[in-house]
């Protein structure tokens, strides 16, 4: 991957939907090139998808919260067990393992306090083999983004 790719992917993580003419002018290219690249960086898995950015709280989900999990064990059928049962869960968006103090963070979004309740009762406990689970609930989101910072 160059310069070039990594301008067409800022481009289009700024404007999934801009046409390819547009995409091209933005990064100095002519159509042509700048669409054979474009699928070579989807083919490549580089591009995964594409996809629409939308407001939880309008979407009727304005609770957002961080839960943080550590495991009682680390074996890897407990591991794998955890993250296989995380992948099936709606509400968690995103789960990343952690270096540190805490195994895993997840990333939750709820309606209100009694979804989150229910959730970690219902969807969390069953789970098993969790030695502790630490909630932020987020009140303000000073900044996010899906555009990447420019790579050395």
């Amino acid at each position: 991957m160059d310069s070039k790719d990594r301008q067409i992917i800022r481009a289009l993580q700024r404007d999934g939907r801009m046409t390819n003419q547009d995409l091209a002018e933005a990064v100095n290219l002519s159509p042509s090139p700048c669409l054979r690249r474009v699928r070579n960086l989807e083919s490549q898995g580089v591009i995964q998808g594409y996809s629409a950015v939308v407001d939880a709280k309008s979407y009727g989900l304005p609770i957002t919260v961080f839960v943080r999990i550590k495991l009682e064990r680390h074996g890897e059928a407990d591991v794998k067990n955890f993250e296989r049962k995380m992948q099936l869960i709606d509400e968690v968006l995103e789960c990343h393992v952690l270096t540190g103090a805490m195994d895993y963070q997840l990333r939750v979004l709820v309606p209100d306090l009694e979804a989150y309740e229910e959730f970690i009762r219902t969807r969390i406990h069953p789970v098993g083999g969790i030695a502790s689970i630490d909630t932020s609930f987020v009140y303000g989101t000073v900044k996010r983004t899906a555009v990447f910072p420019p790579a050395r």
